[in-house]
């Protein structure tokens, strides 16, 4: 979504509890460019509106009944993957975490995050751009570096990735993407045009056969490439 092109933010809200769902829903009607179009208490009824309604923006508990956060992200992004998804949640366990990630979330915040900081979520998704709670992205850092084995001796502590390969251009841009830049932050900090990094960016998917920035993030942590 271009947010200059429209300047509104359609928002969706999937939470089980009443009084923080009314709170959420005070909270983001009070933020210029922001709208919530709908709310639900329930996994099965939060996808069947959110099918229903397209929002931009979904925020979703991991922990709701009839069917959890988790898999209602997943039945959305199969149906409709143009719709962003932030999980809002508790949940800060690492299976939680790969699990609605690798369900196509296109963001993860702990549900003490400022109203700011979810303005700023809500914002950068809603363009494309990744996001991570800072405490999630450096556990899923470490989960992944953990995960990664050892190069063969011989091997100069080097591997070869099980992706298609990547530039070393790419590679940049992919590790900004990752630390959660925009394409104007990633085009600033390597001193590139902005179209010079949408280019790398549809590379990058293409050969990572990925549909988007969370996904290319996700899967090049999970590969060990950044």
């Amino acid at each position: 979504m271009d947010t200059q092109e429209n300047p509104i933010i359609n928002i969706f809200i999937a939470e089980d509890h009443e009084i923080t769902r009314v709170g959420l829903k005070l909270t983001l009607e009070h933020i210029e460019g922001f709208k919530v179009v709908g709310e639900a208490e329930d996994g099965k009824r939060t996808v069947k509106e959110v099918l229903e309604l397209r929002p931009h923006v979904v925020l979703m508990d991991i922990g709701l009944p009839l069917l959890d956060g988790i898999d209602a992200t997943g039945r959305i992004k199969q149906e409709a993957p143009g719709v962003r998804v932030i999980m809002l949640t508790s949940h800060d366990n690492d299976r939680d975490i790969f699990a609605a990630l690798g369900a196509g979330a296109d963001g993860y915040c702990l549900k003490e995050v400022s109203g700011t900081q979810l303005a700023m979520a809500i914002r950068a998704v809603a363009d494309g751009v990744a996001w991570l709670d800072p405490g999630i992205a450096s556990r899923v850092l470490r989960a992944v570096a953990s995960a990664t084995p050892a190069a063969p001796a011989g091997e100069s502590g080097t591997k070869t990735p099980s992706l298609s390969p990547l530039s070393q251009r790419e590679l940049d841009v992919l590790r900004l993407v990752v630390e959660g830049l925009s394409n104007q932050e990633i085009a600033d900090r390597l001193i590139l045009s902005v179209e010079t990094i949408k280019t790398h960016m549809r590379h990058i998917m293409e050969k990572l056969a990925v549909s988007d920035r969370t996904q290319a993030a996700v899967k090049a942590m999970r590969e060990g490439l950044v």
